[in-house]
């Protein structure tokens, strides 16, 4: 996942930034409203964490000028009226934090506000590669895949987790769970299942050497 951190303190950057990496987010940074708009304009951003009161833009402006993108934001703000939480709702804010914060909390309404998120998403879509979560179902060229469970969960796991770099053990423990008695074998196996399975997209599950996989869209 991809986190935008805009804020106009370099020292409270510095601090989210060191937490969210702490849990294998990407992030990126801006200094003010303007520089997060031109980011979230040439760039794939999963998350927003915005300050309200920057040079340049505020944001609020921001959040006005962003709403048709539908990217969950959490406003962090020293700000704590009323009327600036209500109006952060009112923009379709997702979770409102004031200074001074928790960075343990914020990570954790990081997870939670993500996690609503992409249970609302119904599709994955990749060119012609469909996953539609609600039906349990994939198709490629608009036909449908035949899979095992395992495929669909651990295909799940990974684009809820893409372009993140996942070790064997990670993919042992949340796809078989800590009473699985396998091994790495087990995961390179279901992998290669899997990519035989997706067939012409089999390239989009990575392997990184040392490591394990990582599912990546260009």
């Amino acid at each position: 996942m991809k986190i935008l951190v805009v804020d106009d303190e370099k020292l409270i950057r510095d601090v989210i930034v060191q937490y969210c990496e702490s849990e294998k987010y990407e992030v990126i940074e801006a200094s003010n409203g303007k520089e997060a708009l031109e980011i979230i304009n040439s760039k794939a951003v999963d998350l927003i964490i915005l300050d309200i009161m920057m040079p340049e833009l505020d944001g609020f402006s921001v959040c006005k000028s962003i709403k048709d993108k539908n990217i969950p934001i959490i406003i962090l703000s020293a700000r704590s009226d009323e009327f600036d939480k209500l109006m952060g709702f009112d923009l379709g804010i997702d979770d409102y934090i004031t200074k001074p914060f928790s960075p343990k909390e914020l990570v954790a309404r990081i997870k939670a506000v993500l996690k609503r998120n992409l249970v609302q998403t119904d599709k994955f879509v990749y060119n012609t590669l469909e996953v539609d979560f609600k039906a349990h179902s994939i198709t490629i060229d608009g036909k449908k895949v035949k899979f095992t469970p395992k495929e669909y969960d651990l295909l799940v796991y990974f684009i809820n987790n893409k372009n993140i770099a996942l070790s064997r053990e990670v993919l042992l423990d949340k796809i078989w769970g800590y009473s699985f008695f396998g091994d790495d074998r087990t995961v390179d196996t279901h992998v290669k299942m899997l990519r035989n399975t997706l067939g012409k997209y089999r390239d989009l599950i990575q392997t990184i050497r040392g490591v394990g996989y990582k599912f990546e869209t260009k």
